[in-house]
């Protein structure tokens, strides 16, 4: 049995299909975190301020970070990234943004936002494969994460 890290990820991706392929790569990589996933970005503003279905929930805790898709239904990753960035609450929580997207114009905002990083998805699985453990091994084994991941 592989070690799961007492830090937690948060993953805002509308696709079953990408989720599913994310998991279980992760899976299989030497180390990693506790996932956590929401399909919307209103469920993600939700979960992370804990408020409406994840008011009562004490599993719902700060993630040690968050991986975020832009193309989402309703708010998009854009607008996720602003709010999750001007909250004194949620700012230091590292964002990465895991997209399809490699439009100049999406890249300049988020960085302009704040994120953290900007992975474009690769279609070819095995270049996903090795994108998802790179991010993995430098995210959770190299980089050291903010310690204040309390409510």
């Amino acid at each position: 049995m592989k070690p799961v890290l007492n830090n937690s990820l948060l993953v805002v991706e509308d696709s079953d299909e990408d989720f599913e392929a994310f998991k279980r790569i992760v899976r299989k990589s030497s180390v990693y975190p506790s996932i956590y996933r929401c399909v919307d970005g209103e469920d993600a503003l939700n979960y992370l301020l804990q408020v409406g279905d994840y008011a009562n929930q004490t599993s719902a805790s700060r993630p040690a970070m968050i991986l975020l898709d832009l193309n989402l239904p309703g708010m998009d990753g854009r607008d996720v990234l602003m709010q999750i960035k001007q909250d004194a609450t949620l700012k230091m929580i590292p964002v990465i943004i895991f997209t399809t997207s490699s439009n100049p114009k999406d890249i300049d905002v988020c960085y302009e936002h704040g994120v953290n990083g900007y992975i474009v998805k690769p279609i070819d699985l095995s270049k996903l494969k090795e994108t998802i453990e790179v991010f993995i091994q430098y995210w959770f084994e190299i980089t050291t994460l903010p310690s204040f991941m309390g409510r």
